[in-house]
């Protein structure tokens, strides 16, 4: 089917019988749910060995009982679990409690309110202070903002991550830009990885920008792949040491799609100046995070190899469920004009463009046939995508005949949107 060939004929013929596909898929009464990007029960279950793994032994190899207050930034065997997921020295990982959302809320209202390496470089210092959003993006990332009242700008992903060109123009035009958000590998939602130059033109981005800029670097999916053989990130962490950048870049991970998502260990990565800025911040409003938690985690995952050896177990049970995806896009839309979408080797999403102004009215069409989609808007700042295309398909939580079923769903609205959308042009 290709829009822009059809006649208006076919195009009242092409209604007409997709008309009747939908209104069967109503009276079908389906009740299915492909919004956010949790683990499924079955993936959650692969890390029930936590329950009992101390078996009385709380004592950290430091000697420190992790029942009681303090550690401020971990113990050290959590900071060496950090160190293999996210390749950054030990001693440059503070440790916290399940969410690394957490902890880039905090980084970024310490930035923001207090200043990460003393009052005048606060933000909040700034008339305007601005943060570089490469779009489509992450949902909660711009929530951040939105509650800091920090004015998003943004700025488009390509295949190899931001556009750089447009990032660094951006930061060259306006001195009150003072952050970036970036999901480096398996972009949410584009699945995209950046390119060797796309990490190293960030790691300089602190020779051009203002001394109080950072990147906020949310990999949070640095070990989520789907493949033996997958595309590798470039070490940020080194780059900035080769660029004398060091202060430029604060990368965050966690364990929340790894073991449990509601009780995992978040950590965050920088240089000794931004770790000495947060852990002023929290010391104000913590006395300590779950180290019990901590040593649970390290005890379950005790090295690298065996953090790989449990993400392929999450790996086989994730392929089938993106394999329904993709295998429906392409058989509905590979020889088509009406989408276009990317085919990502890991993370939690698959990111789908329609025609332009067509998303709100696929996600209505299928949420009236049973099928919840995350709101179209959801993956560009204030929920406005100025081309309304963009939508967030996350196949992890149903079943692999549930995300089977929801395609056929999905691909049904995206067909009626777009014919409709031609016969009334």
């Amino acid at each position: 089917m290709r829009i822009d060939q059809a006649t208006p004929e076919q195009l009242r013929e092409w209604e007409a019988q997709l008309s009747k596909d939908y209104d069967a898929i109503v009276g079908k009464k389906l009740s299915l749910d492909v919004t956010r990007g949790k683990p499924s029960a079955d993936q959650l279950s692969l890390s029930d060995e936590l329950d009992g793994i101390l078996a009385g032994n709380y004592i950290a190899e430091s000697g420190v009982d992790t029942r009681n207050y303090g550690g401020i930034d971990g113990i050290p065997e959590a900071k060496r679990l950090g160190s293999d997921l996210m390749g950054v020295p030990a001693d440059n990982i503070l440790v916290g409690g399940n969410a690394s959302l957490t902890l880039m809320h905090q980084t970024m209202l310490a930035a923001y309110q207090f200043g990460l390496t003393g009052t005048s470089s606060a933000w909040k210092n700034v008339d305007s202070p601005k943060v570089i959003c490469p779009v489509p993006g992450y949902d909660r990332h711009f929530t951040v903002c939105e509650q800091l009242g920090i004015e998003m700008i943004t700025a488009p992903m390509t295949a190899d991550g931001p556009d750089m060109d447009a990032v660094e123009a951006l930061i060259k035009a306006d001195p009150n830009i003072r952050g970036m958000w970036c999901v480096p590998k398996y972009s949410n939602p584009t699945g995209v990885v950046y390119s060797d130059a796309t990490v190293e033109r960030i790691a300089k981005l602190g020779l051009i920008a203002h001394e109080d800029f950072r990147v906020f670097w949310d990999n949070a999916y640095a070990v989520h792949d789907l493949n033996d053989n997958p595309q590798q990130l470039a070490s940020v962490f080194d780059l900035c040491a080769k660029h004398g950048t060091d202060n430029t870049v604060i990368q965050f991970a966690s364990t929340s799609k790894i073991t449990h998502a509601g009780a995992g260990v978040a950590f965050t990565a920088a240089s000794s100046a931004n770790l000495t800025g947060l852990k002023a911040f929290l010391g104000a409003c913590t006395i300590g995070p779950d180290k019990v938690n901590q040593l649970r985690h390290a005890r379950f995952l005790p090295n690298r190899d065996a953090l790989m050896s449990h993400m392929k177990k999450h790996a086989e049970l994730l392929q089938p469920r993106f394999d329904a995806v993709l295998s429906a896009l392409q058989e509905a839309f590979g020889d088509s004009d009406l989408g276009s979408w990317e085919e990502p080797a890991g993370g939690y999403f698959v990111s789908f463009d329609t025609r332009p102004g067509c998303a709100r009215e696929t996600v209505r069409l299928a949420a009236e046939a049973g099928v919840k989609l995350t709101p179209a808007g959801a993956t560009f700042p204030y929920g406005k995508d100025p081309e309304d295309r963009n939508i967030r398909i996350a196949p992890s939580v149903p079943a692999v005949e549930e995300v089977v079923g929801a395609m056929e769903v999905f691909v049904v609205c995206v067909k009626l949107a777009s014919v409709r959308q031609a016969l009334a042009a």
